[in-house]
């Protein structure tokens, strides 16, 4: 069954032509494993627009290397399809397995345009995004892109939906560019500070290395290798280190890049009981998702870190008032978003340069005219 007879799409149409004619705010939603996300203090209460059930993979072609799929399916869902034909999403979405009792869903991966560890080396979310085809404020079913990586007819306003959490309208089907699984791959252990490992990162990354993904935290430095045989097995000779077992590498990968690691165990029950334990944070406060330069040098926080994609990412959980974690961040090329904690007062991604707000507010009156979509959940007041 094509979209467009999807007996589901029809119901959400109705309900958006219902909302709009009311001017009644709706949140979209899947199964809620990001409802911490965003939501700035300003927004309404919505009624919920849960997208579950429109849910289905539409077509599939591994030779092309293209897949079309609906909002409400499950990660999970998708990539077992993929992995039958030996193929993946390259860029590692967080699935957020159990999170509320929920399971991350397509919509949701592109409207948060979060990705996991591989990040840095494979591209975002936005770069695999073909075409999607969204439901915008006035209850028009609109469809931008297309379903072959040669056809870029309205690319960017489907790659725009990334990270858009929502507000632009609800993505109803999206047609991504998927990747062969790597042959190889092999994990690799190093001993040493935060600012040796940032330098020896910086240092690896200017050089044919097929480095996959990175991570340092409590003195210790995990890197993935992964692509042919031939480069993995020959940069484990020349990066030396500890290899690591693939049994014990992947259920770390994988806590990672779902957030069920231990630092990030560790960090909500010292952030929600005001205490650490071992090594974790023992200074309660907030967990912040610090977004900077590969290149930027240690930031003297207090608190507790882990970093990633090279030292482009670094998630900190830390007592320090949201405008000191900021504007830190600014000084070192980047921005803050507070990811989970009790610094509430203030918004949860950086306030927007006046141009780009602008920007913001003239891309919402386009799709979104009436403001039913999401309110406050990117930016207060939109």
């Amino acid at each position: 069954m094509t979209l467009q007879h999807d007996p589901e799409l029809q119901r959400i149409v109705d309900r958006v032509r219902a909302a709009q004619a009311d001017a009644a705010p709706l949140s979209i939603a899947g199964h809620g494993s990001k409802a911490f996300y965003g939501a700035s203090l300003d927004a309404p209460a919505a009624d919920a627009l849960n997208l579950t059930a429109l849910a289905g993979i539409s077509s599939y072609e591994p030779t092309e290397l293209v897949v079309t799929v609906r909002a409400g399916t499950p990660l999970a869902e998708l990539e077992a399809a993929l992995a039958e034909k030996g193929q993946c999403l390259p860029f590692e979405p967080p699935r957020f397995v159990g999170a509320a009792g929920g399971r991350g869903t397509v919509g949701g991966m592109v409207a948060a345009g979060l990705s996991g560890p591989a990040r840095a080396s494979v591209g975002a979310v936005r770069d695999y995004v073909l075409g999607a085809t969204l439901l915008n404020g006035r209850a028009e079913v609109l469809s931008f892109g297309g379903q072959v990586m040669k056809n870029v007819a309205g690319y960017d306003v489907a790659r725009l939906l990334a990270g858009s959490m929502g507000v632009l309208g609800v993505i109803c089907e999206v047609s991504l560019k998927v990747l062969p699984t790597a042959p190889a791959e092999a994990t690799l252990r190093f001993e040493m500070d935060e600012a040796a490992a940032l330098a020896q990162l910086n240092a690896w990354g200017g050089q044919p290395l097929p480095i996959n993904a990175s991570a340092w935290w409590a003195g210790t430095l995990l890197v993935r290798l992964r692509g042919a045989r031939a480069a993995v097995d020959s940069a484990v000779r020349r990066l030396g280190g500890e290899p690591i077992d693939d049994a014990m590498a992947k259920p770390f990968w994988d806590g990672l890049r779902d957030q069920r690691d231990e630092f990030f165990v560790r960090a909500h029950r010292a952030i929600e009981h005001g205490h650490g334990e071992g090594a974790a944070p023992s200074s309660g406060g907030t967990l912040w998702r610090v977004s900077v330069a590969p290149t930027a040098p240690v930031m003297p926080l207090p608190g507790e870190q882990l970093v990633e994609w090279g030292g482009a990412q670094r998630w900190w959980v830390t007592s320090a008032p949201a405008s000191v974690v900021r504007e830190m961040a600014r000084e070192r090329g980047g921005h803050a978003t507070r990811w989970y904690g009790a610094d509430a007062q203030s918004p949860a991604f950086t306030p927007l340069a006046e141009p780009l707000a602008r920007i913001h507010r003239a891309l919402k009156q386009a799709f979104d005219p009436a403001g039913i979509f999401n309110p406050g959940r990117l930016v207060p007041g939109l």
